[in-house]
C-alpha cells in the first residue's frame, strides 16, 4: 500500500550524553533514509555532553533541533525533554530512537506504513546487533509471572520471527514510532521512577490503553550491543547494596525490578506474583537476564508468535 500523497510529519528523537561519534553515526543513518513523501526533522536532547556533541552536530547538521540537559534527564527525562520539543512542531508520527543506532533505509516508509494499515497501533523495528547482523536484539519480550517477569530472547535470529507484522505485549524502546495521538492520550514516561527504564512501562500502559503494539520485521535497525553491568557477586558487600536496594537507575537495581514488573506487567496481581519469583530464580541463578538464559531452550518467536500476526486492513 502506497503512502498518502499528503507528507506525514515526522519527528525523530534521540537523547544523548556524551559519545558523539555515535551520535554522528546515527545521523548520517538518519540521512540515507527514504523519506519520499514524508516532511521529517531531528530532535536531539543533549543532556550535558562534554565532549562537544552540540557544537559537532550542530556544525554538521544544521538543521537538527538541539535541547539541552543538565546531565540528570537519563533516558527517560532526555526522551520526555525532545517529546515535548517535538510536540510543538505538530508532528504526525515520533519515532524514539537510541543513538547507537543505524537504519535500514526503508525503515520510515516500512514502519509508516504499518501503522496507516492498522489503526491505534504503536509499531517498532525489528532489532539486530551491528556486529552480528542476523541475531535478533531485545525483540517481543514475553510475559509469563512463572518466569519472574519478561523474558527477553537471546537465540533468535531474521529467520526465526514472524515474516509479517506482529502483535507484542511491549515494545523496547531503541526504535519506536508513535503516533501522536497515542502520546497525547497515554502522557509521556514515567521518568521518576523509571529515569534509565521508561521503556518498561511505557508501550504497556499504552497497550492497557488499547494500542495495539506491532513489530514490523521488515523495519530493521541495528544497534550496538549492550554492555554487560558489572557483577553484583563481585562487589563488595557495601557497594552491592548500595547497587541493589538505593542505586534505583542501575541495571542490577531490585527497586527497578519490582517498578518493571508493577508497571509492565499485564496487571497489577501478575506484577505482584511475578515479583519475588524472580528473586527466587535470581538467588537460585534460573534468572532469563543472566547467563542462564543463554543456553535455556527458547521457542522460534514464529512459533510463539503464530497466531500474533496481523493481517494488513483493506
Amino acid at each position: 500500500m502506497p503512502l498518502s500523497a499528503e507528507k506525514k510529519r515526522v519527528a525523530i528523537v534521540t537523547p544523548v550524553h556524551n559519545r558523539c561519534d555515535l551520535t554522528l553515526l546515527c545521523l548520517r543513518s538518519i540521512a540515507r533514509l527514504d523519506i519520499t513523501g514524508l516532511d521529517v526533522f531531528t530532535v536531539i536532547v543533549d543532556d550535558g555532553s562534554t565532549d562537544d556533541t552540540a557544537e559537532r552536530v550542530s556544525a554538521e547538521y544544521p538543521d537538527v533541533e538541539i535541547v539541552s540537559g543538565d546531565g540528570n534527564l537519563w533516558f527517560s527525562g532526555g526522551m520526555n525533554r525532545g517529546f515535548e520539543a517535538a510536540l510543538r512542531r505538530d508532528p504526525d508520527y515520533i519515532l524514539s530512537i537510541n543513538n547507537d543506532t543505524v537504519f535500514d533505509p526503508k525503515l520510515l516508509q516500512n514502519m509508516i506504513e504499518t501503522a496507516d494499515k492498522h489503526p491505534r497501533s504503536v509499531v517498532g523495528a525489528l532489532l539486530l546487533l551491528w556486529d552480528q547482523p542476523h541475531r535478533v536484539f531485545q525483540v517481543a519480550p514475553k510475559w509469563n509471572a512463572f518466569w519472574g517477569g519478561f523474558r527477553h530472547w537471546q537465540q533468535q535470529t531474521v529467520w526465526t520471527v514472524p515474516q509479517q507484522a506482529w502483535e507484542v505485549e511491549i515494545i523496547v524502546g531503541n526504535c519506536v514510532l508513535f503516533p501522536v495521538e497515542a502520546i497525547r492520550e497515554c502522557g509521556l514516561m514515567d521518568e521518576k521512577r523509571f529515569p534509565h527504564y521508561g521503556d518498561a512501562e511505557y508501550t504497556p500502559r499504552m497497550r492497557r490503553a488499547g494500542w495495539t503494539l506491532l513489530i514490523d520485521p521488515r523495519a530493521r535497525a541495528f544497534c550496538q550491543p549492550n554492555t554487560s553491568p558489572p557483577s553484583v557477586g563481585k562487589m563488595p558487600f557495601a557497594k552491592k547494596l548500595r547497587t541493589l536496594f538505593l542505586d534505583k537507575g542501575n541495571a542490577n537495581s531490585l527497586w527497578r525490578r519490582t517498578y518493571a514488573n508493577l508497571y509492565g506487567a499485564p496487571n497489577k496481581f501478575s506484577g505482584l506474583f511475578a515479583t519475588p519469583i524472580f528473586y527466587i530464580r535470581y538467588l537460585i541463578g534460573r534468572n532469563y537476564e543472566t547467563s542462564y538464559a543463554e543456553f535455556a531452550p527458547e521457542p522460534l518467536l514464529k512459533d510463539l508468535y503464530a497466531d500474533k500476526v496481523v493481517a494488513p486492513e483493506e
